[in-house]
């Protein structure tokens, strides 16, 4: 498994944080009915649940902007991805379905209330990923968004640069339709819904029901 690095400079100013690291097989595919099936229950229970303004105030939503704020980044101009996915929800604009294995991710995150990232293994440069504070000028090109100002932002890196922040991963890592091994990045900065060994189960759950994952392993860094 990869090196997990939580800098001290990030530790400094978010000294709650944890992550959960997990690497797996799996099969690549579309998204199959019966997950669209639970993302359309998830979203449901969103949306009966929650105002548009109530959703900064979910616990893993609020810790995340929190961080935003205490590493140097307007988390109101730089939403965190789950609270993108919620507000699209209460919005009454519904979930895009994407690939079995992002829709996995965008589930465990509806639930859960925490940022992930799914990446390409295979793709990743070198055996430590590090979880620090972006840069000015930092080179970051986000999927979907193109060059992305991480500047302030949590942002894990590889050997060759940022690849994944809450707010968007970068392009250079995504997982495509030939990816077959994936590392998987679960921040936590708030344990209020679920404890870490909670998420992470129920991320290889998730993983094995709808991608036919195997050979899953994680750990738990504090």
């Amino acid at each position: 498994m990869k090196n997990i690095i939580i800098s001290e400079e990030f530790h400094e100013a978010v000294p709650t944080f944890t992550a959960v690291y997990m690497e797996a097989d799996i099969i690549p595919g579309a998204t199959p009915a019966e997950l669209s099936e639970a993302m359309s229950t998830a979203a449901e229970r969103i949306q009966q649940n929650y105002e548009l303004t109530d959703i900064n105030h979910r616990p893993g939503i609020e810790a995340t902007r929190a961080a935003y704020k205490a590493c140097g980044k307007d988390p109101n101009r730089y939403r965190p991805s789950q609270e993108q996915l919620m507000r699209r929800i209460v919005r009454g604009l519904g979930l895009y379905e994407v690939s079995a294995l992002v829709d996995s991710g965008n589930l465990v995150s509806l639930i859960t209330g925490s940022s992930l990232g799914i990446f390409d293994r295979d793709n990743i440069n070198g055996d430590t990923l590090t979880l620090g504070i972006g840069k000015e000028n930092e080179p970051y090109t986000g999927i979907g968004r193109g060059t992305l100002n991480i500047c302030g932002m949590p942002v894990w890196r590889d050997a060759l640069g940022g690849i994944g922040t809450p707010t968007s991963d970068n392009e250079r890592t995504k997982v495509s339709d030939k990816t077959t091994h994936i590392s998987v990045l679960i921040n936590l900065y708030s344990t209020a819904e679920f404890s870490p060994h909670q998420v992470a189960e129920l991320m290889a759950d998730t993983l094995k029901i709808y991608c036919n994952a195997h050979n899953i392993e994680y750990k738990i860094v504090h």
